[in-house]
């Protein structure tokens, strides 16, 4: 096992019964690239196939070289993730099995805000994506391969799932050791996000093989670091507010101090994600109303002392 880019479009072993065949769509939100996984040995379960990609397609039939595939699981409708899926199901004749379409599992304030017309920001979402079967949470689904449990954990997005095999867990776009996962509303919500952390921290697991970068060697320590980073991301944000209100971009300057341009987009998604959580407890207000556009402020008599949260 290596924490180096793996070698693209070839299936590495990581643990018995599981390889990787990492997709070539490298990029500042994807690492090295899309991870997926092929579990089991002579019959197969398929994670993420990845993006809309003819090499990649043929990688993955080589690999798979006409082993039985049963099923394709899907971690999330990313178009990272979840493009390739039907296309692989139709070569092989599995069933594609994910919590729900791109609209599955969002929050209520975050169907209130995608009403009101935010779209957009960061990962793109898969409008197209159907499954062929909707998980439930705690859904478990067994084969040749073996035996997952589907972990609804949305944050990430609405419908996202992560898989407990064995001593570990795939966890997709939720816990990544190479950066902290994206949450940009309307379709990522961090109430959900950290609660879903939070629901992790209970289920004991040796290892995390996340969706990009290499596989996380210390989970409980990993996630102990990505909820400390989004309390601290969250002082910052109070610290700039007890200034006097403020407008996402203007907000998003002062917190993300030395942030190249080209990353400011998905910086003030980032914290209007958290402008929305702290909103939603009460701590701050929204002028006239939450909106991205709003102008935000301190409630008064708010309780906003969380750095040692």
């Amino acid at each position: 096992m290596t924490d180096a880019a793996y070698p693209v479009g070839v299936p590495v072993p990581l643990a018995l019964d599981l390889h990787c065949v990492l997709a070539p769509n490298p990029s500042p939100m994807t690492f090295w690239g899309t991870n997926t996984y092929l579990v089991g040995d002579t019959t197969l379960a398929v994670i993420d196939p990845g993006p809309q990609d003819a090499a990649h397609l043929d990688a993955l039939l080589a690999a798979i070289s006409g082993r039985k595939v049963e099923h394709i699981l899907l971690t999330h409708s990313h178009l990272d993730h979840s493009p390739l899926a039907r296309p692989l199901a139709d070569a092989v004749g599995a069933p594609v099995l994910a919590f729900g379409d791109s609209g599955a599992g969002r929050s209520a304030v975050m169907t209130q805000l995608a009403a009101q017309g935010l779209t957009g920001g960061g990962e793109g979402i898969d409008p197209d994506f159907e499954p062929d079967r909707c998980l439930t949470d705690d859904e478990v689904i067994t084969g040749g391969w073996g035996r997952m449990r589907a972990l609804h954990t949305p944050g990430h997005i609405g419908n996202h799932l992560c898989f407990q095999w064995n001593d570990t867990i795939f966890t997709g776009d939720h816990v990544m050791g190479w950066a902290s996962s994206l949450v940009s509303p309307p379709d990522g919500d961090l109430t959900d996000f950290m609660r879903s952390c939070t629901r992790l921290q209970q289920i004991p697991a040796a290892r995390y093989f996340p969706a990009h970068g290499p596989p996380i060697k210390t989970p409980s320590h990993r996630l102990e670091w990505l909820i400390a980073h989004r309390k601290s991301r969250e002082a910052q944000i109070l610290d700039v507010l007890r200034n006097g209100a403020m407008a996402v971009p203007a907000l998003t300057r002062q917190v993300y101090t030395d942030i190249v341009p080209p990353l400011l987009p998905a910086a003030e998604r980032n914290v209007f994600a958290h402008l929305v959580d702290l909103a939603g407890r009460g701590i701050i207000g929204a002028n006239p109303a939450l909106s991205v556009t709003a102008e935000f402020f301190l409630e008064a008599g708010s309780k906003t002392d969380v750095k040692g949260m």
